[in-house]
């Protein structure tokens, strides 16, 4: 199929297509020959609304600013956030995407329902004015009508073994949500979960060249540049953005929990240490500051399991690039964090205390885990094969907790067929890794994507085994951004030179 996709507006399924406009590469407002601006309809009714909506949010927030109402000061920002975000899915599909996945890591900051929000005790209305759940289902439409555009224009989609394990998934969350006890936080849960599989699926569409994969990772390490910046900036000023869990106090960044900061840069780390070589030297100077301070703030989020997997993640990428520096490298991190920072060493030396077990904030947690997956596993009894539904075990369990394994989580929570559809889904994440690294050219960046994705499939193998991970939706956002790039490699995108003979004249790539 062509590939010539990149921007294609929903309205017309047509490459860069303007809404209203019927031609490819016309803008709305452009002001080119034999379309002058003032006579452009729409271009008027984009800007005068535009006009009214900064207005009517103007004038809302200044009420509420004189009321002291600080939700009714943020309601307003987030319907026209929504609204202008709305209009650019709807006109430029691809750099929305572009701009969803370099924002996303900061959305959290503008929660009102705050961290509190997925506690079993709040209703799930708690969550529907957040500006993380409003751009999930304006993501969803407007994905939804850009991919039937295109299944309209071309006949098919491109797809990937990976891409159905991700469907069945979504299909089978769905299905178990529709028999759960609480059918609304459990429809909401598989909603969040078929925002992950949507956005696999659209940026397999959007990845057809390296232009196009190097337009995807440039977003996702914008989003580490946006988070670490502010994180640095919230420290300098003196209120570091953290929470005290027990005796600990852990780095939380832009997100409303350390251990969602703590996967995040786990996978940001190891992609990145991927791709590194392989970058001009100026990006890697740039990349190099950012992965330097992403294994700071790693540390200070005092997430054992994102420590644990970013060590295995770099490991596997230190051998498959044959490189003696980076495990060089890991040592000398692994020492300077046990000398300089204390708590780091605590939290680890817990999991030796028998006496301190529990599942709260401190403790040998891993002990309370095996406990605690030992009573909950009896919860599937119920219905074996589609499971109570997802997000239902924090409802049904007397710690009301998460399960705190994604394998279990995905049996007790969707049953046997949910089990399979997961496991495959992991299977197949290393499965694409593998396959692109046999067939990423030496030396290029297909390599360095290949290499940095093995590391992240295999550190969200062994994480997922002791944590929520399926839970932390914004992180495999960025998981599933890098699985689409290392898909792209596996069906034989071209992504540089290369030392093997040349390809003879008139053979397509891809």
């Amino acid at each position: 199929m062509d590939g010539r996709h990149d921007g294609t507006a929903v309205a017309s399924g047509r490459p860069d297509a303007a809404v209203g406009s019927g031609r490819p590469d016309a803008a709305v407002g452009s002001g080119r020959p034999g379309r002058a601006v003032g006579r452009d309809p729409v271009g008027w009714l984009l800007t005068g609304g535009a006009a009214v909506l900064c207005a009517a949010v103007a004038v809302l927030a200044g009420l509420a600013t004189g009321q002291g109402n600080p939700i009714g000061v943020l309601l307003p920002l987030v319907v026209a956030t929504g609204l202008i975000v709305a209009v650019l899915a709807l006109t430029r599909f691809a750099a929305y995407v572009l701009l969803m996945l370099a924002v996303r890591s900061c959305v959290d900051l503008f929660k009102v329902s705050g961290p509190t929000a997925g506690r079993a005790d709040l209703g799930p209305s708690a969550r529907a004015l957040d500006l993380s759940t409003i751009l999930a289902v304006l993501f969803l439409l407007a994905a939804g009508l850009w991919l039937a555009a295109q299944l309209r224009q071309r006949g098919r989609l491109r797809g990937s073994p990976l891409g159905v394990a991700l469907l069945l998934v979504g299909a089978t969350s769905l299905v178990s949500a529709v028999g759960a006890a609480q059918p609304v936080p459990s429809g909401l849960e598989a909603l969040r979960i078929g925002t992950v599989v949507v956005m696999f699926v659209v940026l397999e569409q959007l990845m057809p060249d390296l232009p196009a994969v190097r337009r995807v990772l440039l977003a996702a390490y914008a989003s580490l540049a946006l988070a670490l910046g502010y994180t640095v900036l919230m420290s300098l000023l003196g209120s570091p953005p953290a929470e005290v869990k027990g005796d600990f106090t852990r780095i939380s960044g832009p997100f409303s929990q350390s251990t969602t900061f703590g996967r995040y840069l786990m996978f940001m780390v190891i992609f990145g240490f991927g791709i590194h070589r392989y970058l001009s030297r100026r990006l890697r100077l740039g990349l190099g500051v950012l992965l330097a301070l992403s294994l700071v703030f790693l540390l200070l989020t005092n997430t054992r399991s994102a420590i644990l997997g970013a060590a295995l993640g770099l490991l596997v990428v230190a051998v498959l690039h044959r490189s003696r520096a980076l495990l060089l490298a890991l040592c000398v991190v692994a020492v300077t964090a046990t000398a300089l920072l204390p708590t780091v060493t605590q939290r680890f030396g817990q999991l030796a205390d028998s006496t301190a077990v529990g599942g709260g904030p401190t403790g040998n947690t891993l002990a309370w885990r095996v406990g605690y997956w030992s009573e909950i596993v009896s919860l599937a009894n119920r219905n074996p094969v589609t499971g109570i539904g997802p997000n239902m075990t924090k409802f049904e369990a007397d710690e009301a907790k998460k399960p705190h394994n994604d394998f279990l989580r995905a049996y007790v929570e969707t049953g046997l067929a949910g089990l399979l559809a997961y496991l495959a889904m992991m299977a197949l994440c290393v499965h694409t890794g593998l396959t692109a690294l046999r067939r990423a050219p030496p030396g290029t960046l297909g390599r360095g994507i290949a290499v940095g994705f093995v590391g992240c499939a295999v550190a969200f193998v062994a994480v997922s085994a002791a944590s929520n991970v399926i839970s932390n939706v914004v992180t495999l956002w960025y998981y599933v951004a890098f699985a689409a790039a290392a898909s792209a490699i596996a069906r034989g995108v071209h992504l540089g030179p290369t030392p093997a003979p040349p390809v003879p004249a008139g053979r397509i790539i891809g």
